[in-house]
């Protein structure tokens, strides 16, 4: 991808990459953008368009019954505490969404010409309407949401889809101390996902950082789920992304999803003091192992 993108580049006049990133408003790039995608746009045949539905993994559909994942959502929609309150996300988001809040590769996400990018991680998106709800004064903010995502990373293996869905809370408040606020919001999470995969759940957390954490998940966090709740030494993924302690999410080994602290509210309103907890797993996973 780099390498075509120099070649265009060092076919156009110098200063013309500068031009398109900093000397065009959002509106004059969008237009430039818009007219280029209506010509390439005139020049589709329809045995080209049957051609691209075939081959091209982001439009391909799923191989999942959709009426058995809507009774998957249901069974999670049902379980879900009056506390969170349910979101329904745009299925694009403001450009910059993850690369900004999550530093993750703006190469991995779906960008459009129109300043926005397509939804792949709803964890953000909640981020953010979740800092706006604090701004606007609401104590302690629970949001819920179920999302079709598109990842532009590859994913190996037989079935794996560049869209699939999410189910996602997210909880965000000001910390209290000794990170009793961390400890009240893992239970709320954890007693969620329990409650949707039984006793078969397997619930872990690493401590990427060492905190006070660790102490209230041995006096508060344990205590209050009733069931086990482990940790899991041997995790290295995402130890940059979570802000010192990640959470598995897991029936049979199925790697259904994870979650974690992070410091994307605290990032958003300027405030050390703010603590954000995500958690999420795959519905499509769920149903294929039976809710």
């Amino acid at each position: 991808m780099e390498q075509v993108s120099e070649r265009f580049w060092a076919k156009l006049p110098e200063g013309s990459r500068d031009a398109l990133v900093d000397g065009l408003s959002q509106s004059e790039l969008q237009s430039v953008l818009l007219d280029v995608t209506r010509e390439r746009a005139a020049k589709v045949t329809p045995a080209r368009l049957l051609q691209r539905w075939q081959q091209d993994r982001f439009v391909r559909p799923s191989t999942i019954d959709p009426r058995d994942l809507v009774q998957t959502q249901q069974r999670l929609w049902a379980a879900l505490p009056k506390k969170f309150d349910g979101v329904q996300l745009s299925p694009v988001t403001p450009l910059g969404t993850c690369s900004a809040i999550a530093t993750i590769n703006q190469h991995q996400v779906v960008s459009t010409i129109r300043g926005t990018e397509v939804a792949s991680d709803p964890t953000n998106e909640l981020a953010i309407e979740a800092a706006v709800r604090r701004r606007a004064g609401q104590d302690r903010v629970h949001l819920a949401t179920c999302q079709r995502v598109v990842r532009a990373q590859p994913f190996d293996g037989p079935g794996m889809s560049a869209h699939f869905e999410l189910f996602v809370l997210v909880s965000s408040a000001r910390d209290t101390g000794s990170c009793r606020t961390e400890a009240e919001l893992l239970i709320d999470h954890l007693s969620f996902w329990h409650d949707v995969l039984g006793d078969k759940a397997e619930l872990t957390f690493t401590a990427f950082k060492e905190s006070a954490l660790r102490d209230r998940i041995e006096d508060t966090v344990r205590p209050a789920l009733g069931v086990a709740f482990t940790e899991d030494i041997e995790r290295t993924k995402s130890a940059g992304y979570y802000a010192g302690t990640a959470l598995g999410i897991d029936r049979g080994g199925e790697g259904l999803g994870d979650g974690g602290f992070t410091t994307w509210t605290a990032d958003l309103l300027g405030d050390a003091k703010e603590r954000c907890l995500t958690s999420c797993i795959s519905t499509e996973r769920l149903t294929v192992i039976g809710a």
